[in-house]
C-alpha cells in the first residue's frame, strides 16, 4: 500500500526549475533514502511534500487521514530554551505542555519518551541537551501522533558517526508498527546500511530502485 505517490512533479522558484518530471512511490514499511549532493532539490522536495511549496505541475497523492511526522536537521534551540524535554515532546499532543494533558495523553508522552531512551533526562531543559539527545527529542515529538510516514530531513547531519547509527537504529524499531520512512541524506554509507529503497536525485535526472541497486558514489565535479 502506498503512503505517498508522486507523479511528474515539477517545482520551480521563479524561473529556476529545481525538480523536473519526478515520479516515485513510498510504500508501507519502506525505508526510502532520498540521496544526492547539495543543490539537487532534496529540501525543495520535502517542502513540496509537506505542503509548504506549491508545485508548478504534477501530482502528490497522500491517502486521506495519513499523518506525517517530520524531524529536521537543526532547530535554533539555545541553552535558555525554557521547556523540558518532556514538555517539548508533549507539544505535539495538540493541547500544549504536560499540565494541560489528561492521564491518557500523559501516558502516551511517557511511553514515547521511554521508547526513545529519554526517560533519564526527561525533565532536563531541552536547551541543555546534547545534539544526539535533541534529535531523539525531535524524533519522539514527531512520533507522538503515530504517523504513517516519517520524514527525516538530514536529521543525522550534525551528529557524530556513532550517534547517526544510534538514531537510525532507533527509527527502525518503530517500523515494526508499519511506519514508512523517507530519509533525506547525502551520506552514502547510512543509505546502504538502513535503506530498503532509494531515490537518487542528480542535476540531470533521477534514479529509483531497491537499495542493492544504488550506484557507487561518484563525487560531483
Amino acid at each position: 500500500m502506498a503512503v505517498i505517490s508522486v507523479e511528474d512533479l515539477n517545482v520551480a522558484y521563479g524561473n529556476h526549475q529545481v525538480i523536473t518530471d519526478l515520479s516515485f512511490t513510498v510504500n508501507e514499511g519502506d525505508f526510502m533514502v532520498v540521496i544526492g549532493e547539495n543543490g539537487v532539490g532534496k529540501t525543495t522536495l520535502v517542502r513540496a511534500l509537506l505542503g509548504l511549496l506549491k508545485p508548478r505541475s504534477g501530482e502528490i497523492d497522500i491517502p486521506a487521514n495519513t499523518k506525517i511526522g517530520y524531524v529536521p536537521q537543526f532547530r535554533n534551540i539555545d541553552e535558555e530554551y525554557p521547556l523540558s524535554i518532556r514538555d517539548f515532546v508533549s507539544l505535539n499532543s495538540g493541547k500544549g505542555i504536560i499540565p494541560w494533558l489528561n492521564k491518557r495523553e500523559r501516558a502516551r508522552v511517557d511511553r514515547m519518551i521511554r521508547m526513545t531512551d529519554l526517560t533519564a533526562i526527561a525533565d532536563r531543559p531541552l536547551g541543555l541537551a546534547s545534539g544526539g539527545e535533541k534529535q531523539r527529542a525531535y524524533l519522539a515529538q514527531a512520533l507522538l501522533q503515530s504517523p504513517q510516514l516519517l520524514i527525516l530531513d538530514e536529521s543525522t547531519a550534525s551528529l557524530d558517526n556513532e550517534m547517526k547509527y544510534e538514531l537510525l537504529d532507533l527509527v527502525t524499531r518503530f517500523q515494526q508498527d508499519n511506519l514508512s520512512v523517507m530519509f533525506i541524506t547525502h551520506d552514502w554509507d547510512l543509505a546502504r546500511h538502513f535503506g530498503t529503497r532509494f531515490l537518487q536525485m542528480k542535476p540531470n535526472g533521477y534514479n529509483e530502485g531497491p537499495i542493492n541497486e544504488l550506484p557507487e558514489h561518484e563525487e560531483e565535479e
